[in-house]
């Protein structure tokens, strides 16, 4: 890993802090992540609440995994508010010309006030100053791709149901001119 996460400014404004997760956040992460997952599985109607919430359940198992495995040297990072109450996650791998977003989500009620958008305004300082890019994998159905369009990201690829996509430094003439 390169140059770790370090929260910008504007993040710390919002009251946000940064740390490793910890085998005492999987409660917290597992429950995130359902509720994140929750209303895909709401057109499944023959799917009893419990039959949604196990197979939910074995999601963030196998998708834990799968990310410790593939990303082992990344940054699991849990996000929390000024009160130090938990409200999401941030995967970062630090790759050598680009700064990959594994995974990010925020508690349902913390969506749509700016976090998001602020998180990747810091990610790009960071890129900026490196000289990299910013990646993130999305579905093509999640509403945040509408956010990462919005914040500069273009299409690099599509594999099935998801887009990489990729937000590059401006390049300008004046060197304090960048962003």
């Amino acid at each position: 890993m390169t140059q770790p996460f370090v929260p910008d400014a504007a993040l710390r404004v919002l009251g946000l802090t940064f740390r490793p997760e910890t085998d005492d956040d999987i409660g917290f992460l597992r429950d995130l992540y359902v509720s994140m997952r929750w209303d895909e599985l709401a057109p499944l109607t023959e799917w009893s609440e419990a039959a949604k919430m196990d197979f939910l359940t074995q999601q963030f198992t196998l998708q834990r995994r799968h990310y410790r495995s593939a990303y082992h040297d990344a940054e699991f990072l849990v996000i929390a508010d000024g009160a130090g109450d938990r409200i999401g996650r941030i995967y970062l791998y630090h790759g050598g010309s680009d700064i990959r977003v594994v995974d990010v989500g925020l508690l349902p009620d913390r969506r749509g006030r700016g976090i998001g958008a602020a998180l990747f305004q810091a990610l790009f300082t960071m890129a900026q100053a490196t000289n990299r890019s910013v990646s993130v994998h999305v579905e093509k159905f999640n509403p945040a791709q509408r956010l990462y369009e919005r914040l500069g990201f273009r299409d690099v690829s599509e594999d099935g149901p998801y887009r990489l996509m990729e937000w590059r430094p401006t390049i300008s003439a004046d060197p304090l001119v960048q962003l």
